[in-house]
């Protein structure tokens, strides 16, 4: 990905989630994703789909059980 798209990517998540820690970082030599990170935590993949003309990102969150027990 872009830093263009990165940068725009970055803003639309921090807007969607109110979080102003949350960056958009690129993953080394993979063009098409990038990583997410609030703070330093590590939150997930946006992974780009270009499809027929058609621009889509996808954004993948894993969240394990054990981090499920400290939200309470």
């Amino acid at each position: 990905m872009s830093p263009e798209e990165r940068e725009k990517l970055q803003a639309h998540l921090r807007t969607r989630f109110g979080a102003k820690t949350l960056t958009v970082r690129a993953r080394g030599r993979k063009t098409d994703s990038a990583e997410v990170y609030v703070g330093e935590e590590f939150a997930g993949v946006i992974s780009k789909d270009e499809d027929d003309g058609e621009l889509a990102y996808h954004f993948t969150m894993t969240i394990l059980d054990i981090d499920l027990d400290d939200a309470g």
